[in-house]
């Protein structure tokens, strides 16, 4: 018998990232001296005071099932975090509470994309975007944002691309994988823009949105043009910010009328998340965020010596991160190049594949759908950034213009 798969999954992939952490991880246990630069998973540990709230939970017996759209306490601390760092209000009815940040982008395009539906994704993007959309009968659009533009959409380019079908915009920012923060000059002209049409919704990831290295605090779409509110969707979380990838809580807020309909979704798959994991993100949203300023100042220490190791590279451009956990490197300048073994380096996955051979994981940049060009994560010790960029400067200086 031969099984057949539906066509919707057959639109999708496995995610390049966990392919290129698996991949790094079976070297590491065959005894093979690896860095991993794959992953954006903080190094530092959750916070003790959530731990302790989970522990709290377990022992006081909230382990039963929850309300689909979440715990109200924790709807109302999420809605208490959007009015004090986001300057933003939402009704508690338009907050809704998930399995990850992952899950609350899936119920919203389930909840509102018919087949052919059309969403704008600038490029490089996080690679959950486009098959999220395919699954659930959508078509991504890309838009190229080149190292030019410092990888960020342009007002023009909005403009270009919006059609009859176009159903969303997703915005990242802090980006991954690109670091890239858009101004408030450069917002204001993106919503010029999108107040023509008012048929499109806005998706606003901000799951990086502390992981900055201006020294500004977190802005977005909203703050410089509230009226697009009612059309947009606000994605947010945990994991990023609190160290906490692996209790899977996120959030979103949006008009009720969609939020109302993710819940359905959701009601329908995995139900309420975790009743100890929605507790614990209660304690992070209470506790402050005090303890990040030295692990964002970590983050920023490791930045800067990777980008001054990579720009130091013949045959790699670098783009320099303002915020979030990587650093995105162009290398055009090193295709065509021969390794030591007389093969030709012809793309950027074959680039990559050469430097994971000279103990250094990152992915390629057509994961991200942006060519030729490498990502790698800085949420690692400082020590490993600093050797992965002398290995991959070593590797580099090894290739030669002909075999």
């Amino acid at each position: 018998m031969t099984l057949r798969l539906s066509k919707r999954v057959q639109r999708v992939s496995l995610s390049a990232n966990a392919a290129a952490k698996s991949q790094a991880t079976a070297l590491r246990d065959a005894g093979r001296d690896i860095l991993d630069l794959t992953t954006g998973e903080p190094d530092f540990d959750t916070p003790e005071h959530i731990k302790r709230a989970a522990y709290t939970a377990i022992a006081s017996g909230a382990t039963k099932y929850t309300p689909t759209p979440g715990v109200k306490a924790l709807r109302v601390a999420v809605q208490r975090k959007l009015q004090e760092e986001n300057s933003l209000d939402y009704p508690l009815q338009s907050i809704v509470i998930a399995n990850g940040a992952k899950q609350i982008i899936f119920n919203a395009f389930a909840a509102t994309l018919d087949d052919g539906d059309e969403v704008l994704l600038p490029t490089p993007y996080w690679p959950t975007f486009p098959d999220s959309v395919r699954f659930n009968g959508g078509a991504p659009v890309f838009i190229e944002c080149t190292l030019a533009q410092g990888c960020k959409l342009r007002a023009e380019q909005l403009q270009q691309h919006i059609g009859e079908r176009t159903r969303w915009l997703i915005l990242n920012g802090p980006g991954n994988p690109s670091g890239a923060v858009y101004s408030e000059a450069e917002l204001q002209a993106l919503a010029e823009v999108l107040r023509r049409h008012p048929q499109v919704l806005i998706l606003l990831d901000e799951l990086y949105e502390h992981i900055r290295f201006d020294g500004h605090p977190a802005q977005n779409l909203l703050n410089v043009a509230p009226d697009l509110q009612p059309r947009c969707l606000l994605v947010g979380g945990v994991s990023k910010t609190y160290a906490m990838t692996g209790w899977r809580i996120g959030f979103g807020a949006g008009p009720q009328v969609l939020t109302n309909a993710m819940a359905v979704v959701q009601s329908q798959s995995t139900s309420g998340a975790s009743s100890v994991g929605q507790a614990a993100a209660l304690a992070a949203f209470e506790g402050g965020l005090d303890f990040l300023r030295p692990q964002v100042e970590a983050y920023q220490q490791r930045r800067d010596l990777l980008v001054s190791a990579l720009r130091k590279v013949d045959g790699l451009d670098v783009l320099e991160p303002q915020g979030g956990f990587f650093v995105f490197a162009r290398c055009a300048g090193l295709l065509g190049r021969y390794r030591p073994d007389g093969v030709c380096l012809n793309n950027d996955a074959e680039v990559v594949a050469y430097l994971l051979e000279e103990g250094v994981a990152g992915v390629a940049g057509s994961a991200y759908g942006l060519s030729p060009w490498f990502r790698l994560s800085i949420a690692t010790a400082t020590d490993s950034v600093v050797e992965a960029g002398r290995r991959i400067a070593h590797a580099c200086a090894q290739l030669r213009g002909e075999p």
